[in-house]
């Protein structure tokens, strides 16, 4: 058991690490270098370690690029959500219009709330809960 959260550990690490990747070639591969370059030099973060520093890997990124941090910070929550193919329900509250307001959510929050529902999954393969269409959810 011991075993399998590892290995779900791992592939989650990699899922986080392709967004990222992915997100950082959209500035172009020699940008993609510099960053991870700086990240590991400037502020101690080796690409591999940056699920265990979200934190101070967010930090680092609003250090380097201020305002936008934001952008690409949305952008590796962006490349995630498609590789992991997940939703997570949000909280409801007890009035009508509640299922309306998304909650405000940092980076590093969607990124342990991905990986508890990533951890969360049976086996191998990811079966977490699945988006909702808005038209169905209006047929309720």
């Amino acid at each position: 058991m011991n075993l399998d959260r590892n290995n779900r550990d791992k592939k989650f690490e990699q899922i986080l690490l392709d967004s990222i990747d992915e997100a950082f070639s959209t500035l172009g591969e020699s940008a993609k270098t510099s960053i991870y370059f700086y990240l590991e030099h400037k502020f101690m973060i080796a690409r591999q370690d940056i699920l265990y520093n979200i934190d101070d890997f967010s930090s680092a990124l609003e250090r380097i690029f201020g305002l936008g941090a934001q952008h690409l910070k949305i952008l590796f929550m962006k490349n995630l959500h498609a590789k992991l193919e997940i939703t997570c329900k949000w909280p409801t509250y007890e009035w009508p219009l509640s299922k309306w307001i998304v909650p405000e959510m940092t980076f590093q929050e969607y990124v342990r709330l991905m990986r508890q529902n990533f951890e969360a999954a049976n086996g191998d393969k990811v079966e977490m809960g699945v988006l909702v269409n808005e038209r169905e959810e209006l047929q309720k």
